[in-house]
């Protein structure tokens, strides 16, 4: 089974056929919504929207923990998680598709881990290569099998929000090494390593991050435009190519 979490713009996901949704009770409390079950290519996936099925809950709100416990009771062979992220590389722009391999967290106040209670031993994984090295090969190869270009590589800095960031905080990520910014890689995919599943981001550049390219003065970006559906449309036919693998 393919495991799927839906970011920004992608609280839907289309080829998904004869889907069933199923509610699902974690000890961590309620996930985004019910997880959404149905067959891509001939395969089982298992589909959650991260900010919720009406786009209402903001990143700072989504319950990393319930969201991922759900998602790895199914005993999915991989979890792809869908991002939108802003682009201050100057490759990454509007319509871009990158695999992120480095995370810098700047959120905070978040709960990071399941191994905080009282009864359970501080645990401390491995984090060195936060993402899956073999599933972003797979990502890779799937890309190229659709033919679509897929960048491969970058650090990926979640910052708090929901507001987006200012141009000093932008070139901040950057000199820090930030290549792209977002608002949900974190704490997401260390639990997901937590629980040792196979977790990798496919990441969408919807607009240029503050201070880059056309937001010199203010972001703009629509995620209605013709960039950024295309790019989702691409990500559909890269994650259909990885169900037949």
């Amino acid at each position: 089974m393919l495991a799927i979490i839906g970011g920004t713009g992608a609280g839907q996901l289309a080829d998904l056929q004869n889907t069933r949704r199923e509610v699902i009770r974690t000890p961590y409390g309620e996930p985004s919504g019910a997880l959404t079950f149905g067959v891509i290519a001939g395969h089982d996936v298992v589909f959650i929207a991260r900010h919720g099925y009406g786009h209402t809950l903001p990143p700072h709100q989504i319950n990393y923990r319930a969201n991922i416990w759900a998602l790895a009771q199914q005993k999915p062979d991989a979890v792809i998680a869908i991002a939108s992220v802003g682009g201050i590389r100057a490759d990454l722009q509007p319509g871009a598709l990158v695999i992120p391999d480095q995370i810098i967290d700047y959120s905070h106040g978040r709960h990071q881990t399941y191994f905080e209670s009282g009864h359970r031993p501080v645990t401390h994984i491995d984090f060195t290569e936060p993402y899956d090295r073999a599933l972003r090969q797979q990502l890779l190869a799937a890309a190229q099998a659709e033919n679509i270009a897929l960048i491969d590589g970058g650090t990926y800095a979640c910052t708090q929000g929901p507001r987006l960031e200012t141009t000093a905080e932008i070139r901040r990520i950057e000199r820090d090494g930030g290549d792209m910014v977002g608002m949900t890689g974190m704490p997401e995919a260390a639990l997901a390593r937590e629980l040792g599943l196979h977790y990798a981001t496919l990441a969408v550049v919807s607009n240029w991050a503050a201070g880059k390219g056309d937001s010199n003065h203010n972001v703009t970006f629509d995620l209605a435009g013709d960039a950024f559906q295309g790019a989702l449309r691409q990500i559909t036919r890269i994650l259909s190519q990885l169900a037949r693998t």
